[in-house]
């Protein structure tokens, strides 16, 4: 999070939850005067992309507070809350970002760019104020679908920006020489998995990582299979508004709908949202029939019914997320049912964020005053790619 003030007005830019937070808990929220919403000189909070991460503690501030986000980031979140546990954000309504095409706000002028990352519908974004210029890089990369994006921004920078809040998530990850695989790297390693699988493949991978299930369909097209998705997935490629992303009604797609959710389903009365997405639905025992022409996007809540079944001999488990999650204990109980089952686990992925090298050419290519350490757990690394980064403490305020 970032408290952006000039004039006796502020924005905030993204209010995430911390990645190692235990629950969504309000302990988490900082301290900063208005979240309540009895301060109007806090005018808006800005949010770059649709992590949790970016977005998560909205929850915890007054709903009169608008939320600025992209359009289709914003649906895609309206879209999931019934879907997921807990309390989810639902964000309060608030302008909606359009590429490339400032807006005022008190007095502030703000430009927000569509850049390729992993989040749905992501930006960076310019602020200006006080004839000063502060950009703020937002969670970005170069190596996805949307790479064109980022290129066409570094190709065409605003001048003479001040200040760049330049995030480093990957520093101290790998080398500065080195990369990540691209979307059509990995596509080509999924579709290898998928043809050498002699049972069902299992993908868990997040299904608000569009880039990715874009990558799964077009490898389950290169080796003749069906994609088996849930209604939660289904919900959320609808929400994306984009007709040229997978839907629940392409020929190639299946919906499974498993008992958890069907559960689910009836307590909320959700058979509308069941309907609309229903045309293609198949029942276990379909899928036990077609389990060796099929790639399943695997979650969880999935294990009990495969089980059931018996439809995992042959299946294979790929893992196509952060490496830090599976690690944590949460993961434990998925580790032993894996074991249990004889399933060996395939990790196939790629960053949603910038290589060292990649942050090094944007920030020549946005050639700022200064760089200033954003969203990384290495900000000393900085001094080693840039010659001109300002160190600055948590909470501490600064002038542009």
């Amino acid at each position: 999070m970032e408290v952006v003030s000039d004039c006796g007005k502020r924005i905030v830019l993204d209010l995430g939850l911390p990645l190692d937070a235990e629950s969504n808990d309000k302990k988490y929220l900082p301290d900063i005067p208005g979240f309540d919403g009895s301060d109007d000189s806090l005018l808006a909070v800005l949010i770059s992309h649709p992590h949790l991460d970016h977005f998560g503690l909205l929850g915890h501030i007054s709903g009169n507070i608008p939320v600025i986000m992209g359009k289709d980031a914003r649906n895609i979140l309206i879209k999931a809350a019934p879907f997921l546990r807990g309390d989810w954000t639902v964000p309060a309504l608030g302008l909606n970002f359009k590429s490339d095409t400032p807006f005022e706000l008190g007095p502030f002028r703000i430009t927000p760019y569509m850049i390729d990352h992993s989040g749905y519908d992501a930006y960076s974004i310019l602020i200006e104020a006080d004839g000063k210029l502060l950009f703020y890089s937002g969670d970005f990369r170069m190596h996805g679908r949307k790479g064109k994006l980022t290129a066409k921004l570094m190709a065409q920078p605003p001048e003479k920006i001040d200040v760049l809040l330049l995030e480093g998530s990957t520093l101290g990850r790998i080398g500065e020489d080195e990369s990540f695989p691209s979307e059509t790297e990995i596509e080509a390693k999924l579709a290898e998995v998928f043809a050498e699988t002699k049972g069902l493949t299992l993908v868990h991978t997040s299904a608000q990582n569009i880039d990715r299930i874009v990558s799964i369909f077009r490898a389950c097209k290169i080796t003749g299979k069906t994609l088996v998705i849930d209604l939660y997935t289904a919900v959320v490629l609808e929400a994306t508004g984009n007709k040229h992303i997978p839907q629940s009604d392409w020929p190639e797609i299946a919906l499974y709908i498993p008992e958890k959710q069907r559960i689910l389903i009836k307590q909320n009365n959700y058979f509308d949202i069941l309907k609309k997405h229903s045309k293609n639905r198949i029942f276990i025992e379909e899928l036990k029939g077609i389990s060796i022409r099929s790639v399943l996007l695997f979650r969880p809540l999935h294990m009990n019914d495969l089980e059931k079944a018996g439809i995992l001999d042959g299946a294979k488990y790929i893992y196509s997320q952060w490496e830090g999650y599976w690690e944590q204990e949460s993961y434990a109980f998925l580790k032993e049912w894996l074991s249990a089952h004889n399933i060996s686990k395939v990790s196939i992925h790629t960053s949603g964020h910038a290589s060292p090298g990649n942050l090094k050419q944007f920030a020549e290519a946005l050639a700022p005053t200064r760089i200033v350490p954003i969203h990384t757990f290495m900000p000393e690394k900085y001094k080693e790619l840039f010659n001109n980064v300002e160190l600055n403490t948590d909470g501490e305020y600064w002038e542009v």
